[in-house]
């Protein structure tokens, strides 16, 4: 028989490996040891049954308190009608015997983790195989899904991230020198709102920064005044999702806020002449700007978030925008709302500290604040915004009204910040110019 189809027939698997973890834990048990087991594998990662009935059997003598050895895992192995599936107490006790040195637990663990993540791999590969082949799957539907199932491989895989305080010390010290030799600049990436980069130092690496504020204050416009300061002016690299806008719409703001012409003249085409020498420089400095934009409508949480690490690994951006909160679609459909938004903020810190990026997210608040400043409790859908969030920031402002020639005023805006968890919070003032739909610092508004 041909080696190479036998090899290709047969999954990748250790079975050296799996059982020298197993006479490992046996041998010389320790919560330590078996931390560290589990640092890379749980009970679906070992190829053979009987190793993952022997792993459980482990997992729940410690979970219980129990001593653990060839002794008590034989009885809660018996306990559980599952000795003669393991392999019966010869196998069992023949493990212990597998083994070169227990000093290596960690190294045979690798081993079966990497077996496991191919065996993964290739069943997403027969999964894809079959749905190609369906014609009633969409292309993308089937793209997104085998992009879901590598990440989450890939988030599954341990990192050790206990460091030492020796360690971590010099990372502090090299920050504080960096901020050193700013002489107090910012040290995160820049709003182009000079009051609030002082209180904030910059959109700092990490952190979830959200944007409240009831519909039609500015949200959206804010979050593009935003992007198009850090991409277009400081040409830093931004990524931008818009759930509810096309990109076609959110282009064309940015050319409304870029070139200060009238947002309603860029719609309807009663543009002057002289207007189009202020769109084609607008234009151009858009065009070579580092952002990026996707328009996903509906989009799920995972979809997201790989959609996130795609900007980062390939685009290198530094800093992600989400138009908003509430648009984001969660897989499970019977989960409370509540939930739902709670698992999304979640994700969406976790991500944050992941790519080592700010991302700043949009929400809406309730009803109850309309007239009034509102506050942390006000974010709708869920409290765990509030808890997670590095930062909350409110815009407050009265709603417009008309000069005489017809063209709305431009408005006093409070960016009130709520919450900072490493700074001051307060409020920041600033004018908010609808017919541009962008933001501008107060005083360049005077």
């Amino acid at each position: 028989m041909d080696s190479g189809s036998l090899k290709d027939k047969v999954p990748p698997y250790n079975e050296d490996a799996e059982s020298a973890v197993l006479g490992a834990l046996l041998i010389n048990f320790s919560l330590d040891a078996l931390d560290t087991v589990r640092m890379y594998l749980g009970v679906g990662d070992f190829f053979r049954t009987a190793h993952q009935y022997i792993f459980h059997a482990i997992e729940q003598l410690e979970k219980r308190g129990s001593g653990v050895d060839l002794l008590t895992l034989v009885e809660e192995l018996k306990s559980e009608a599952l000795l003669e599936k393991s392999g019966g107490v010869a196998y069992v006790s023949s493990l212990t015997s597998s083994v070169p040195t227990t000093a290596n637990i960690e190294y045979y663990s690798k081993i079966v983790q990497e077996c496991s993540i191919r065996r993964r791999l290739l069943s997403i590969s027969a999964d894809m195989h079959q749905q190609a082949h369906d014609d009633s799957k969409d292309t993308a539907e089937i793209l997104e899904e085998v992009e879901r199932q590598v990440f989450d491989i890939n988030d599954k895989r341990s990192v050790d991230s206990i460091k030492s305080a020796g360690d971590v010390i010099k990372e502090a010290i090299f920050a504080i020198e960096q901020r050193y030799s700013q002489k107090g600049d910012f040290t995160g990436v820049p709003s182009g709102f000079d009051e609030l980069d002082a209180m904030t130092t910059g959109f700092q690496k990490s952190e979830m920064i959200v944007i409240g504020a009831r519909p039609s204050v500015g949200k959206t416009a804010f979050a593009l005044t935003l992007a198009a300061n850090i991409a277009i002016k400081s040409k830093i690299n931004c990524g931008f999702f818009t759930l509810e806008m096309t990109t076609l719409s959110v282009m064309q703001r940015l050319l409304s806020l870029q070139a200060n012409i009238n947002s309603n003249k860029i719609r309807t085409g009663l543009l002057k002449p002289s207007d189009f020498n202020s769109l084609t420089d607008a234009a151009s400095s858009i065009y070579d700007a580092p952002l990026w934009i996707d328009d996903t409508p509906n989009m799920k949480l995972l979809d997201l978030r790989a959609q996130s690490r795609r900007m980062v690994s390939k685009f290198d951006v530094k800093i992600i925008f989400v138009d908003y909160l509430g648009l984001i679609t969660f897989e499970d459909k019977r989960i409370p709302r509540h939930e739902q938004m709670a698992e999304v903020s979640r994700s969406l810190k976790a991500l944050a500290r992941e790519l080592d990026i700010p991302i700043v997210a949009l929400s809406q608040v309730g009803r109850q604040t309309e007239g009034k400043a509102p506050g942390l409790a006000d974010l709708r859908e869920s409290g765990a915004i509030e808890q997670d969030a590095d930062v909350v920031m409110f815009l407050h402002r009265e709603r417009g009204i008309d000069n005489h020639d017809g063209t709305p005023e431009n408005i006093e805006t409070e960016l009130i910040i709520a919450k900072q968890r490493n700074g001051p919070v307060g409020v920041v003032k600033m004018a908010f110019i609808p017919h541009f739909t962008k933001f501008v610092p107060l005083a360049y508004n005077s």
